[in-house]
């Protein structure tokens, strides 16, 4: 069954980034779309047959509220190493890749999540470093998913500095995705 797709007319000329190659587009206002999906914050347009991704920061141009980012950020900065590592891998789970409904970490793209405290001179802040890879190499969204991880983690309390770094050693499959991505994507 297709899921249902919410048709929206955009109310202001507005930049998507067309899905999967990643390349900036302009939509003028009156430009009739369908939501395909609305997940972390940012929604996947259907638009005369082309897949386009619109930030959340840009909601208004289809008539959407922006998405509440402080569901993340909520709660005390000072929860210490272990607090703020699974503060970070929640933040994860808020980022998908605009063509799967599944996020990154359920399809098993984050490889690795270091969390390190700073030198002295940032006492009580730290670092993050991620490597991720994409579901295909030639994946056009690797950029733009890797630039939302990195926002979203650097919003945290506590984060002093972000790197998302993406590889493709080892190869992603199919094998990497939870069991529950293999359900919720009937595979």
């Amino acid at each position: 069954m297709r899921p249902q797709r919410e048709p929206v007319v955009t109310t202001r000329a507005v930049r998507v980034e067309c899905v999967p190659d990643g390349r900036p587009a302009d939509l003028p206002p009156g430009t009739p779309a369908q939501i395909t999906q609305a997940l972390g914050g940012s929604f996947t347009l259907w638009v005369e047959g082309q897949l386009m991704r619109l930030r959340g920061a840009d909601a208004d141009a289809i008539g959407k509220p922006v998405p509440d980012a402080a569901v993340a950020t909520a709660g005390p900065a000072d929860i210490g190493l272990e607090g703020l590592r699974g503060r970070v891998w929640q933040t994860l789970k808020t980022c998908y890749d605009p063509e799967i409904p599944v996020d990154i970490v359920e399809l098993g793209l984050v490889y690795v999540c270091d969390v390190l405290p700073m030198d002295r001179s940032h006492d009580g802040q730290y670092r993050v470093s991620i490597k991720m890879t994409l579901t295909a190499p030639g994946c056009g969204m690797g950029e733009a998913i890797a630039d939302e991880v990195c926002d979203k983690v650097l919003a945290l309390p506590g984060v002093a500095e972000a790197t998302v770094d993406i590889v493709f050693d080892p190869p992603w499959d199919r094998s990497m995705m939870s069991e529950a991505a293999l359900l919720a994507l009937g595979l």
